[in-house]
């Protein structure tokens, strides 16, 4: 099993992204599009999903998405002009069956910072 692993953080007044809906697709050579999880960030701003991947993944795309438009619509501090992102979404691949996979997401309503981590 790989494990996708996420720590998302709030720029704006510095907290933890937490309740942020997360859902990872992996995109096949063929074309076709499976749904691995639905999940959301924990209070903390903290995910951890395992996921079953086989050799014949090892050649696929995988695409998790972070809703951050309906967190930010909900934000106690709400009071910022026109938001244009509703989603984050990172493609990348599995390299190994057993990878651990840690993507980090620094955002506010208009922008993001993701990068990679083992």
């Amino acid at each position: 099993m790989a494990t996708i692993s996420s720590h998302t953080l709030d720029s704006v007044d510095g907290s933890h992204a937490g309740g942020i809906k997360v859902e990872l697709l992996r995109l096949d050579i063929s074309g076709t599009c499976t749904r691995l999880f639905v999940s959301q960030t924990d209070p903390g701003g903290r995910l951890v999903e395992e996921v079953a991947v086989t050799s014949e993944h090892l050649g696929a795309r995988f695409e998790i998405v972070f809703s951050t438009g309906a967190y930010f619509a909900d934000h106690p501090c709400a009071t910022f002009s026109e938001r244009i992102l509703e989603e984050v979404v990172v493609r990348f691949r599995i390299p190994a069956i057993e990878a651990k996979i840690h993507i980090p997401l620094m955002l506010s309503p208009n922008s993001y910072s993701v990068w990679w981590s083992e």
